[in-house]
């Protein structure tokens, strides 16, 4: 496809499959779902759901540097928990992270995640 890149960054976890971090089409950035490994080890952060959702976000801001912009410029966060029971902490966690006015999103509980964890995140930029 024309004008198509595909965003990579150190600074975030490797693909642990066959993706990218993300792809960058005209002005849109899809951002593949983040899971909370730490990018220098490639382990699952300690902590709880708190940790792995700073550590979640922390991922994905990485990612939206390296394409040019932030968190700030997504347009929609689809979150998926193992736990709807996590959803306040997760809630409080993207409030910190956000300014308003925040995107659209949605949050799921699923049945697993990849490496067992809580929380996995993906977004959708637009510059």
């Amino acid at each position: 496809m024309k004008n198509r890149a595909v965003i990579s960054t150190a600074a975030a976890p490797s693909a642990i499959g066959p993706y990218s971090q993300a792809v960058k089409v005209g002005n849109t950035v899809w951002i593949s779902g983040q899971i909370p490994l730490d990018p220098t080890t490639m382990e699952i952060v300690s902590g709880g759901i708190e940790a792995e959702t700073r550590q979640v976000f922390a991922n994905l801001q990485a990612i939206a540097d390296a394409a040019g912009g932030s968190l700030d410029s997504s347009v929609k966060i689809n979150i998926s928990l193992t736990d709807l029971s996590n959803f306040q902490v997760v809630n409080a966690v993207m409030a910190e992270v956000f300014n308003e006015p925040y995107p659209a999103r949605a949050c799921v509980q699923v049945a697993a995640l990849p490496k067992g964890v809580q929380v996995e995140i993906e977004a959708i930029l637009a510059l």
